[in-house]
């Protein structure tokens, strides 16, 4: 017999805040089931979006980040793992922003 422990469905918020050196930041965010397209964010500027985590807990966002000839890709929110959802992009790299933690660099700049 197996037991499949499901998680109650929990609004979520996932940020994204550009703060780049006067920079155009593009932003594709996607999930399984959900392709938020491609946006255009300004310096000081942020993106953010909503939505309930899946039944069974299996909600994962995907980003890739892009300026000039730069690109990040990175899991912007992954339910099984630590839930972090406030992102900071800088001119090294994205940066996580856990509630009541120093912040941490996630991924840095590559370049294609």
């Amino acid at each position: 017999m197996i037991i499949i422990m499901a998680r109650p469905s929990v609004q979520v918020t996932v940020n994204i805040t550009n703060q780049l050196t006067q920079k155009i930041l593009i932003v594709h965010c996607r999930s399984k089931d959900d392709d938020l397209g491609a946006h255009a964010v300004a310096v000081g500027e942020s993106i953010h979006w909503s939505f309930r985590d899946n039944f069974f807990g299996g909600t994962h966002f995907w980003c890739k980040l892009a300026v000039e000839d730069k690109r990040i890709s990175f899991a912007a929110y992954e339910a099984y793992f630590e839930i972090f959802t406030k992102w900071v992009v800088c001119d090294d790299g994205v940066y996580g922003q856990p509630d009541g933690h120093p912040s941490f660099l996630e991924a840095g700049w590559r370049r294609p």
